[in-house]
């Protein structure tokens, strides 16, 4: 059975840094992307950031959010620099897409880890 945890979240002044880990156990993905996505109250979930052989961002984190992945340890990173009040959400670590990585259709999704910044 495939289980996704993620961990790191927490709050933050705003221009301040998070680094969320998410670990992936039951098999390997290094044939799979790996996204992060987020939703914050009242809003649907927004595509974040995907990596496959590339890495594509959101407009609204570009150049202010690094994702990465270690294929040993299983596992996909998203280093948030820069934070924004904005950027407040819970953040949920995605593998395997079924269709285009921005599209919140994913096969397998963790629990998801709240990040908050403030003003």
């Amino acid at each position: 059975q495939v289980h996704l945890v993620e961990s790191g979240g927490g709050l933050v002044q705003a221009g301040g840094s998070l680094r969320l880990s998410c670990a992936a156990s039951g098999r390997t993905f290094s044939d799979s992307a790996m996204a992060w996505f987020r939703q914050a109250p009242g809003k649907e979930r927004e595509f974040v950031a995907a990596i496959m052989w590339s890495r594509t961002y959101a407009d609204s984190v570009k150049g202010r959010f690094t994702i990465s992945r270690d294929n040993v340890k299983n596992a996909v990173y998203l280093q948030l620099d820069s934070l924004k009040p904005e950027d407040t959400a819970v953040y949920y670590c995605a593998v395997d897409p079924k269709g285009m990585m921005e599209a919140p259709d994913y096969t397998y999704w963790g629990q998801g880890t709240q990040v908050t910044v403030s003003s």
